[in-house]
């Protein structure tokens, strides 16, 4: 569990990331949170992009990738989340 100390540090840092994922009219698939969940290991930190086209909404596509990515939602704004998950190698160095 995050606390608002580090989702304001985590926030900071999103506001210079691009979006790395794009979710569009095919929605969640398994294999959408199967390449985020390897970008979260390699990156920590994920920018995520809802288009218009999208059948769910931010907050619920935000929930349910968190729920199959292991990871927390960090920020949810207009179309665009974050969501974080510590990697192994711990390179944002959030403090515990």
């Amino acid at each position: 569990m995050l606390s608002s100390a580090n989702k304001k540090y985590l926030r900071k840092l999103s506001m210079n990331y691009k979006s790395l994922f794009q979710i569009g009219k095919d929605g969640i698939s398994d294999n959408l949170a199967q390449t985020l969940s390897d970008s979260l290991e390699a990156h920590e930190l994920v920018k995520c992009n809802l288009l218009k086209t999208c059948p769910v909404s931010v907050r619920e596509a935000a929930i349910e990738l968190a729920g199959l990515t292991n990871s927390e939602v960090v920020h949810i704004v207009g179309h665009t989340f974050v969501l974080y998950r510590r990697s192994k190698e711990n390179k944002l160095g959030l403090k515990k």
